[in-house]
């Protein structure tokens, strides 16, 4: 499908158009074939699919990117896949943001939204510092695929027992070029990013909401928990998944599904009264 001149590609579990829709929203460098192992688990309840952002994964580039954009392209995927307005989204890390920047500008046409170790960061935040410790990093090409996914890493880094998934994920994550083989993603992403400004007013975003992260998670310091619990309304859940780092379904897959099974539970079995937004 087609976003503003860019070729956006997603996954799409169950063809039943009368279950809610799910959208699985990966973090930045990563691709859709990240969910691959977990969309299954929800595709009882749910449609399930998972997008490539413009730049990532098997979607076309852009001259340009902007978080406005990414949103645009998570709500496009909705719409293209039948998705309603019980619709969910769950966003990994940078996929949370752009999470949570579509539930401030499209909540109201949406059932709930979970970030999954997604820090909100305060106003002072260094954002420009934050994009030059990112996964993106100039590319280089490999002479076979095997080369290739060899130097396949996480970041922030961590340790991953689930070695299959890891050989999974990586094996999506490189494409095959003139001269040899290449990561997938767009590594000049950062030359033309706009961030755009993000309202903190969370208690404005007029659908439930929900946060997931690792206990051991390198990116959720006491000081962003501090601030979130600040900032965000109180009644939204809060779960921390021990032993987990930031890829948290990598290390902690069953503790993960589990944690997000039991929250959709309860969002799809519970009527909230009017100006209710979360549990």
């Amino acid at each position: 499908m087609q976003v503003s001149g860019c070729q956006i590609h997603y996954l799409l579990w169950s063809d039943d158009d009368t279950k809610p829709g799910l959208l699985l929203v990966h973090g930045m460098g990563a691709h859709a074939h990240w969910w691959s192992f977990i969309a299954p688990f929800f595709i009882e309840h749910y449609r399930v699919a998972a997008v490539d952002f413009g730049g990532f994964g098997d979607s076309g580039y852009r001259q340009e990117y902007s978080a406005q954009g990414f949103v645009d392209e998570l709500m496009a995927v909705c719409a293209d896949a039948g998705f309603g307005d019980n619709t969910i989204i769950v966003g990994h890390s940078f996929g949370g943001f752009v999470t949570l920047q579509t539930a401030l500008e499209h909540g109201t046409r949406l059932k709930g939204v979970v970030l999954v170790d997604s820090p909100v960061r305060p106003p002072d935040y260094d954002w420009e510092n934050r994009i030059r410790t990112s996964p993106i990093r100039p590319k280089r090409t490999y002479p076979d695929r095997n080369s290739a996914i060899a130097r396949f890493r996480l970041r922030p880094p961590q340790e991953c027992a689930n070695t299959y998934v890891m050989e999974y994920i990586a094996h999506h994550s490189v494409r095959e070029v003139e001269n040899g083989w290449e990561w997938k993603f767009d590594d000049k992403i950062f030359d033309t990013f706009k961030r755009g400004s993000m309202s903190t007013d969370l208690a404005g975003i007029p659908c439930r909401m929900a946060v997931i992260f690792g206990e051991e998670s390198k990116l959720f310091s006491q000081e962003i928990a501090d601030y979130m619990f600040k900032v965000l309304d109180r009644s939204v859940p809060f779960v921390s998944i021990p032993e987990a780092e930031h890829h948290i379904w990598l290390d902690q897959p069953l503790a993960f599904i589990s944690t997000l099974r039991t929250l959709l539970a309860e969002w799809r079995h519970s009527r909230p009264q009017r100006g209710d937004r979360h549990l």
